[in-house]
C-alpha cells in the first residue's frame, strides 16, 4: 500500500526549514516508533522523494498493515510537530501538519 502525506500550509512552511535527507530520517524515524504500538511496516523510499519541500508531499510504503491506517497517521501527525516546530519562529503554531492520501 502507498500513501501520500501531502503538507497543509502551516506543514509546508515547516519543512522548508529542512533538506530532503533530514526529512526522510525525521519521518522514517517516528514512524518506526510509532510502528511498536501499530501492527504496521512503513517505509520512505528515497527515490520516490527527491524534492519533498517542492512538491510538498511525502511518499510511504505500507505492508503488513494490520491497523487502522488513518489512526496511526493521525498520531505520526501529533508526534513529528515536535521536531518540525523546533526550526519555526517562536510564534510559529502547528496544528496539522499533513493529510494523507492511500494510493493502495
Amino acid at each position: 500500500m502507498k500513501v501520500k502525506l501531502i503538507f497543509t500550509n502551516k506543514g509546508q512552511t515547516a519543512i522548508e526549514n529542512f533538506d530532503n535527507g533530514e526529512l526522510i530520517e525525521i519521518f522514517s524515524r517516528y514512524m518506526r516508533t510509532l510502528t511498536k504500538q501499530f501492527a504496521i511496516e512503513t517505509k520512505v523510499p528515497v527515490e520516490a522523494n527527491q524534492n519533498i519541500s517542492d512538491e510538498g508531499v511525502l511518499r510511504v510504503s505500507l505492508s503488513k498493515v494490520n491497523c487502522d491506517v488513518n489512526i496511526f497517521f493521525k498520531e505520526l501527525g501529533k508526534d513529528i510537530k515536535v521536531p518540525l516546530r523546533k526550526r519555526l519562529d517562536k510564534d510559529g503554531k502547528l496544528d496539522n501538519v499533513f493529510k494523507i492520501e492511500v494510493m493502495e
